[in-house]
């Protein structure tokens, strides 16, 4: 049960349901962590004024392979779900690619330095080593991206934390968790 009530869409402020109106074109449903984050549309305005800037960044697989990534990492089954569902349906990537992106790898090997250094900034909260940083820059990477990648994680860490505080009931088909590796 969560620990904040979650309206219907319809009980939502006003100013939130702009926002829910296009998360429901995007996704064909209003989530439970949308309903949840419109009780504040200041909240909700921060949250996709920042998505719809990040969304903009790097490519739409290494973006859910850091979201996929992040949200193993921390623990978060709403986050590990909703975004399972995305990059299977929305952004097609192969269920396999999934699995080794929640791990914090990829099968590309530019992808694999994004993914692995998003897992790290959750693992060492932000304190990732001049190694690490050293591996996305080899990898292709430019500083502009390593900025975006950061912000990124933290865009995913955000949500994280709304659903883990409230608990907010999955609506998403489940994924099992596994232990981040």
């Amino acid at each position: 049960m969560p620990r904040i009530a979650i309206p219907k869409r319809e009980d939502a402020p006003a100013e939130s349901k702009p926002i829910l109106d296009n998360v429901d074109k995007t996704l064909g449903f209003v989530p439970n962590l949308h309903r949840l984050m419109s009780i504040s549309p200041n909240a909700i305005s921060g949250w996709a004024t920042l998505m719809g800037s990040l969304a903009k960044t790097l490519d739409v697989k290494t973006r859910d392979g850091i979201a996929l990534a992040v949200s193993e990492a921390d623990g978060c089954d709403y986050c590990l779900a909703a975004h399972s569902f995305t990059a299977g349906n929305l952004a097609k990537i192969p269920a396999d690619e999934i699995e080794l992106n929640r791990k914090g790898r990829s099968t590309d090997p530019k992808r694999q330095a994004a993914v692995a250094f998003a897992k790290a900034l959750i693992e060492t909260r932000g304190k990732v080593s001049d190694a690490q940083f050293a591996a996305v820059r080899n990898a292709g990477w430019t500083d502009a991206n390593i900025v975006e990648m950061i912000a990124l994680t933290a865009q995913f860490l955000l949500t994280n934390f709304m659903n883990n505080a409230v608990q907010t009931p999955i609506d998403f088909p489940d994924v099992t968790p596994t232990k981040a590796v």
